[in-house]
C-alpha cells in the first residue's frame, strides 16, 4: 500500500504505524550493486472498460486502497506464468 507523507504522519500520531523502531538497518548495497543496477521503465497503461462479477470487484475493494493495482498485479502474474509454460 502507498501512503502520502501526511497520511504516514497521521497514522503515527494515532499509533497505527506498523514499523518497528527497533528494526535493524539494512546493509549498504555497495558500489558493485550500483554499477550493475539498471533503470526499468514500466510499460504504458491502457484504459479499458471491463465488466466483472460483482463479488470479484467487492472482494478486491474490501482489501483496501489500490484494488485496481492489485487486480493488474494478479493479471500480470497470470500472463507471466503462461508465457513461461510451453
Amino acid at each position: 500500500m502507498r501512503f502520502s507523507l501526511s497520511e504516514i504522519q497521521a497514522r503515527r500520531a494515532r499509533g497505527e504505524d506498523q514499523t518497528r523502531p527497533d528494526a535493524p538497518e539494512a546493509e549498504p548495497l555497495g558500489e558493485d550493486f550500483w554499477k550493475q543496477a539498471r533503470v526499468v521503465v514500466p510499460s504504458g497503461k491502457t484504459s479499458v472498460h471491463l465488466r466483472l462479477d460483482t463479488d470479484i470487484l467487492d472482494w478486491f475493494k474490501a482489501q483496501g486502497r489500490g484494488h485496481l493495482t492489485r487486480m493488474n498485479a494478479v493479471l500480470r502474474a497470470y500472463v507471466d506464468a503462461h508465457r513461461r509454460s510451453p
